[in-house]
């Protein structure tokens, strides 16, 4: 499978009077779904083209991946074949196809945890898809919040995997190592000394570094200096920043959720929209 996914099927309108990749919604009926599978005679000819131009196996089937729009994680991988595409860009819940039960399933419509899809990516080769949403909740089958949480390197050391040993990316790793370092405070345990806990067990100091970060970040625009002494002053920055998000409770996926939904907005009117909540208020 290619890396790069590059054809986006977010122009997309399923033909039955939706638009079909409008905002997401949370609610979902079985009724709702059958109406879309009855409706392929009354496909967009673009979807009609989209979903013939998709290389499908000799089965009918391409690979189907879910990923967190906002996180980047990958959650799940099934199949889905024709009809099951169809259904997740009318419907905008990530469907597939069960090759056990020879059947079509949205994932969620069971455990109420459905992933609301944003956008469809085709890679190059057009053999394999990702549904690129926000899920409701956990997405494995286990409580867990991906599919992917057994380390091939933990299990050729014999290490024992856990459930919250997920695939991070560097930014989520440095958020977990964060929250490992509060739950060792929080649970009283003696653990390594650490300049995370430090920070965590004083406030003051936290701001300072919050504040004398930015600073230096600043000055090296203003001083003009190279761009490794830039990248560096921006990681000690959103380090420090991340252990205040910790103290407040916020996770980096809730600020990219906040980021996501400015994309449709100016700045200008982000934060004028801003002001208007403060004067309501």
């Amino acid at each position: 499978m290619a890396a790069v996914a590059f054809v986006r099927l977010s122009s997309l309108s399923c033909g039955v009077g939706d638009r079909c990749l409008s905002s997401p919604t949370k609610h979902w009926s079985q009724k709702r779904c059958l109406k879309i599978r009855a409706s392929s005679s009354n496909l967009d000819p673009k979807v009609q083209t989209l979903l013939d131009s998709v290389k499908w196996d000799s089965k009918g089937l391409a690979v189907a991946i879910a990923q967190n729009v906002d996180t980047g994680a990958i959650l799940m991988q099934g199949f889905a074949n024709r009809e099951a595409l169809e259904v997740t860009i009318s419907s905008r819940k990530a469907t597939f196809y069960s090759r056990s039960r020879s059947s079509l399933w949205t994932k969620g419509e069971t455990s109420m945890n459905f992933i609301n899809v944003h956008d469809i990516f085709l890679d190059c080769d057009r053999d394999s898809i990702i549904y690129l949403g926000e899920p409701d909740g956990p997405t494995c089958h286990t409580g867990a919040q991906t599919c992917y949480y057994s380390s091939v390197y933990d299990l050729l050391d014999d290490s024992e995997f856990k459930q919250d040993r997920l695939a991070l990316t560097t930014l989520y790793s440095l958020e977990n190592t964060i929250s490992l370092r509060k739950h060792e405070i929080d649970s009283m345990e003696n653990g390594k000394p650490s300049w995370t806990k430090k920070l965590l067990l004083d406030k003051e100091l936290l701001c300072s570094k919050v504040r004398e970060e930015s600073g230096e970040l600043v000055q090296t625009l203003l001083d003009n200096e190279d761009k490794s002494r830039t990248a560096s002053e921006m990681a000690d920055l959103l380090y420090h920043a991340m252990v205040l998000l910790k103290l407040k409770d916020v996770k980096m996926e809730d600020v990219l959720e906040v980021l996501r939904k400015r994309f449709s907005k100016s700045g200008v009117e982000e934060k004028n929209s801003r002001k208007s909540s403060l004067k309501q208020s």
